[in-house]
Formats: structure tokens, C-alpha cells, sequence
């Protein structure tokens, strides 16, 4: 039996054949599937028929420049209208290096609804409640490297089975003369489902910290579109590095934690439960490449980059401020003496 004409229905990374469990597994993400699954589903998509739109390839081939920064590797798109002079990640020149080919198309976009003015205003209104931050933090220079980026990412249905095993405990307690009485029952519980999620996203460039785009969800799907090249006119984007088997890990993780909430709703009038078997098992996957709307800003500080994201769409805004030490300890200094002022003062009234 050829293992190598079968793709992993989570990834689409290479199936291979394990004589040990008699089933197909993936290298890459740990799944494995039943040979009988695996032939029916490859047989469902030979049946199927589909369309490729030839025409929107070749526009985004033709029409999609490519930047590249030579100090920190990022590679920037941009339409024929946009010219990337700097890189938004180190802020140092960018080269123009080429095309796109038609695989780094997008499914689907959501327009930037937030504009340049408001995302500063709403950057503006978080900074100033930091205190110890770099002064030059809060300047217009620094305002002006904020950059309008498409950001790729991959969302996932992802079809999985669960198999969930526990004991309940209802617990009774009561007072009858000098003694107190406990009447524990224990139930068996089992749970087998099949579930669904829809739309897990995980962001594929690796240079963006995957907690700041986590921060600034979520995003509404109801806005997305199919893709079109209008929706990078005066805007950036980035190129996804970072394929399906890369971010399937993560994927996985936040399914299944979605998957067991959905058991643990199911599961209720009990004191206590104790599992003692859980299982979910994701046994395909359907993927789309999107774009999300950004605004993208990083900061330099003592051989640190700082990265700070607003959601062009909900207007969300995250990051970790710089701190200045030099005025955390200026401000420290000042309230230590303030306390000792005080100090000296209630004294000389105890006097």
C-alpha cells in the first residue's frame, strides 16, 4: 500500500503508514485516522467537482509586489500603487524582490473599518495612561510608523469526536441527634459526540507575537469578503511564512478547548466530577487563507523590540508598554521621601 499518496486531512502534510496500529499518521501534527476513513474521504473529493478562477490568480500574480528586508527576513506585499520604503517590523529599507505566486492568494479579506486618524486617537488615549514609559514613545515620530497591514491568517472548521468518561458525586449530608450523616452516590458518566467548530483562527507570520493577535480578537466573519486586489490599495500585508502543519498545534489546542466546554455544559446537577478518560479527536479540517485588518506598530528600546496592534476592525488595541527605569526611580525616589516626610511630621506631633 503507497502511504505517500495520502494527505493529512488536518494539515495536508504527508500521510504515512504505520504498521504498528495498522492506521495512517501524520509526522507533523499527531493525528491519526483509520485506513478505511482516509480511502472513503479521498474518494468523496475525487467525486467532487470544483472551479479555480484562473483570472484572480493571475491578477494577484501580476498586480502584488514583493518586498524584502534584508536585515530582519520579512517579506512585505503590496498592490502596483504602494511602495514599501521601510521595513515595519526593524524600520530599515526594503528592496523590491519580485512577484507573488498564485498560492499566497487569499480566500477571503476583511476591510480596514478603523482609519489611520482613529487608530491614533485610540493609541493616544492608551498611552496616556502610562506613566513610566520612554518620552519619545508618546512623539508624532513615533505615531508615524504605524502602518495599515493585512495580517494572513488560517481559520479552521475543524470536524472532531470526543469521548469523555467521569464520575459524578451527589453528596447529602444531615443531623439527626448527636450525629451527622453523609450519603455520597457516585454516577457513571460517559459522553460520546461529534463537534463541530467553526472559524479557529491562528495568524500565520511568525514575526508577530501569536499572543498580540490573539489580544485583539475577535474579529466579526460576518464582514468577510471574497478577496479582491482593491482591498490593498494604500495598505501593506504580509506574506504568510508559516503554512497549515505549522500552525495546526495551535489549531488543535484551542478546538479542543472549545470542545470541551461543549461537554463540560453538558454535564451538570453534580457536587463534584472527576474525569477520568478525555479524548477529542479532530479527524478533518477545512482551511481558508484570510486577511485581517491591522494597524501595526513596533517600537526600539534598549535592543528590544516593542510590538503594539489595533484590531482595523473593532478598534481593540494591544501590547506591552516600554518601561523607562529612570522614571520608575525618580517617582519611587519621590514617594520614599513623602513617606518620610510624613513620618517626621507625625513624630514631631507624638513628641
Amino acid at each position: 500500500m503507497e502511504s505517500t499518496e495520502y494527505k493529512c486531512p488536518n494539515c495536508s502534510a504527508g500521510l504515512t503508514f504505520m504498521p504498528e496500529t495498522q492506521k495512517f499518521g501524520c509526522e507533523y501534527c499527531s493525528s491519526e485516522f483509520e485506513v478505511a476513513y482516509i480511502q472513503q474521504l479521498y474518494a468523496d473529493e475525487e467525486n467532487a467537482t470544483g472551479t479555480v478562477d484562473t483570472a484572480e490568480i493571475q491578477d494577484f500574480e501580476e498586480h502584488t509586489n514583493l518586498y524584502h528586508c534584508a536585515s530582519c527576513g520579512a517579506d512585505i506585499m503590496a498592490d502596483d500603487e504602494q511602495t514599501a520604503l521601510f521595513c515595519y517590523y526593524c524600520h530599515n529599507p526594503v528592496i523590491l524582490s519580485g512577484k507573488l505566486t498564485g498560492e499566497y492568494k487569499p480566500d477571503k479579506i476583511i476591510g480596514f473599518k478603523l482609519t489611520r486618524e482613529q487608530a491614533e486617537n485610540r493609541f493616544k488615549e492608551w498611552v496616556k495612561k502610562r506613566w513610566f514609559v520612554p518620552k519619545d514613545f508618546k512623539t508624532d515620530e513615533q505615531l508615524e510608523k504605524m502602518t495599515g497591514l493585512y495580517v494572513p491568517f488560517w481559520t479552521a472548521d475543524c470536524d472532531m469526536k470526543a469521548d469523555v468518561e467521569a464520575i459524578g458525586k451527589k453528596i447529602r449530608t444531615w443531623t439527626s441527634g448527636d450525629y451527622k450523616y453523609t450519603n455520597t452516590k457516585e454516577y457513571a458518566i460517559a459522553r460520546k459526540a461529534d463537534i463541530i467548530t467553526e472559524g479557529i483562527p491562528a495568524d500565520g507570520e511568525s514575526k508577530i507575537e501569536d499572543l498580540l493577535m490573539e489580544s485583539i480578537e475577535p474579529f466579526d466573519y460576518d464582514d468577510l469578503k471574497d478577496f479582491s486586489m482593491s482591498y490593498f490599495s494604500g495598505f501593506f500585508a504580509d506574506k504568510f511564512d508559516m503554512g497549515k502543519a505549522d500552525v495546526f498545534p495551535r489549531i488543535k489546542q484551542r478546538a479542543t478547548q472549545a470542545g470541551k466546554k461543549v461537554i463540560d455544559s453538558s454535564i451538570f446537577g453534580y457536587d463534584s466530577v472527576i474525569y477520568s478518560h478525555e479524548n477529542y479527536r479532530i479527524l478533518g479540517t477545512k482551511w481558508q487563507h484570510i486577511m485581517l485588518p491591522v494597524w501595526f506598530m513596533t517600537y526600539r528600546y534598549k535592543d528590544k523590540v516593542y510590538e503594539f496592534a489595533v484590531n482595523g476592525q473593532t478598534g481593540k488595541l494591544a501590547g506591552t508598554p516600554p518601561l523607562d527605569s529612570a522614571k520608575l526611580a525618580l517617582f519611587s525616589s519621590a514617594i520614599g521621601l513623602a513617606v518620610t516626610a510624613v513620618s517626621f511630621l507625625i513624630g514631631g506631633f507624638l513628641i
